[in-house]
Order: C-alpha cells, then structure tokens, then sequence
C-alpha cells in the first residue's frame, strides 16, 4: 500500500523531523527511545512508512515528513510457518538472498527490500540450514568461506558496515 501524500499538496512547507522516531532490532517503533504500545499509533505508523529516493526511510504524519532512525535494516521480518512478514505486516514476497553477518545476524533480501530477520526466529532459521554445523557458521561469519544453505538459498557472508551501502538506505537520516 503506497503511502498518503495528500497533506504535503494542502501544506508544502510544513518541516521534517529527525531524532524522534527510530525502528528497533526487533521491528518495535520507538518514539524519543520509548517502545510505542499504543495499536492505533503503531497502525498508523505502519500504513504511512516509506522510503523517499535517497534510501532516507520515514513515516508520513499528515504533511510532516518524520525519519526514522534505523536500528539495523529498514525492514525487520517475523517467520509465519513458511512465509516472512514485516514489522509492518506486508508480506515479503520471494527472498532473492540470505546473508549471514559479520554478527551473526540473519538478513532476507526479498521483493519488499533488504531486512533483518528477528532474533526470535533465528534457532529454528538456522535449524534449518544446511550444513547445521556451529563451526561452518563461525567460519562462513569469519572468511566469507562456507557451503551453507537455507532451503536451496546459498548463505552468503556480509560484514555489517557494509549492508547500508549495498543496499542503498540511510539508517541514520539527517537534514
């Protein structure tokens, strides 16, 4: 679902805000550090995220465009039997590649973007691999070196300070 922009043609000049919403490692909305629990905001919030041309991700509140500061990825997927959902709640789609971080971070490169897959779905991820061996992980995260594969999806090294260039987001957006 695209994002509503119909605010920004009744007030154009209304400023951007940085430093105030941020999209934690587990898919939560924080707002000044504090974890958003309120359904309706985080629906809200939900419905209005998107991405401008620079890879800047943001939430569009009426003609207030408010970034987000990226905790990791601009997505971060949850397993649902056999498919991956966003924190938003849109479906994946097709994953095109795994990544295995230099942290041990798993991260999807899907139809709907590059995200973080949740930590909570990590064991039964990695359950699933092939080999399921601790030390070909270890090296794999180490050398870039390993035949590791999930379903029939190669597990390819990245070292982490290089996923934001690669797959072209901002996760610290500035004015």
């Amino acid at each position: 679902m695209p994002v509503d922009l119909s605010a920004i043609a009744k007030w154009p000049n209304v400023p951007a805000c940085y430093d105030w919403l941020s999209l934690d490692r587990r898919g939560d909305w924080r707002l000044q550090g504090e974890r958003v629990t309120h359904r309706g905001l985080i629906e809200l919030m939900n419905r209005q995220y998107g991405s401008d041309e620079s890879g800047r991700w943001f939430v569009q509140n009426g003609p207030q465009r408010v970034f987000v500061k990226l905790a990791y990825t601009p997505w971060v997927f949850r397993r649902a039997g056999e498919a991956f959902f966003s924190h938003t709640g849109q479906a994946a789609g097709d994953l095109k590649a795994v990544y295995l971080d230099d942290q041990g971070s798993i991260l999807l490169d899907s139809e709907l973007g590059i995200g973080l897959l949740d930590d909570r779905d990590l064991p039964g991820f990695l359950a699933e691999c092939r080999p399921n061996d601790e030390a070909a992980l270890l090296a794999l995260m180490e050398s870039g070196n390993g035949d590791i594969f999930w379903q029939e999806l190669p597990l390819q090294a990245i070292a982490t300070v290089d996923t934001e260039k690669r797959f072209k987001f901002e996760s610290d957006p500035r004015p």
